[in-house]
């Protein structure tokens, strides 16, 4: 089941997310590379976010009500240089429990996400992933986005 977030998910939110990061810190050691008290950093940022009227909060849950994925989308307005024709609805937190939920549940939270965006202005999605991500990667491009950048990281310190 897809619906809005509550303060009171903000804990489940910020262990899934941990989890998430603990996997692209290994694929990318450095540019992901999780700080000491993330998890209590990010709990408090969650909930930020699922009071700020701007931002699309949506969690999934399981038969049981256990939270299996959640996503954020922010309304930004694109760069000035650039003119898509309207706001861009921005997501950066987007995770499931495990890699085979995002054919499914991750597409679910998609689709909703747009929906609720588009719905306020938005003209275009953005979503960031890693590269490594394969199964997210999937769902995104089965979605019918499109890669439109991608950074190119390299440690100066090793």
């Amino acid at each position: 089941m897809i619906r809005d977030a509550t303060l009171e998910d903000a804990d489940a939110i910020a262990a899934l997310a941990h989890a998430r990061r603990l996997d692209y810190e290994s694929a990318q050691p450095r540019f992901w590379r999780q700080a000491a008290d993330a998890v209590e950093k990010h709990t408090h940022f969650v909930s930020t976010l699922i009071q700020d009227d701007r931002v699309v909060s949506l969690v999934a849950t399981d038969d049981d009500e256990r939270l299996v994925g959640y996503v954020f989308a922010t309304l930004v307005p694109p760069p000035p240089v650039y003119d898509p024709g309207g706001l861009t609805g921005y997501i950066d937190d987007f995770a499931v429990m495990r890699p085979a939920l995002w054919s499914t549940t991750g597409s679910a939270l998609l689709i909703e996400a747009k929906s609720r965006v588009l719905a306020r202005g938005a003209a275009q999605i953005v979503v960031v992933t890693g590269q490594h991500d394969g199964p997210k990667r999937a769902a995104l491009l089965n979605a019918g986005m499109t890669v439109a950048s991608e950074w190119l990281v390299q440690s100066l310190r090793d």
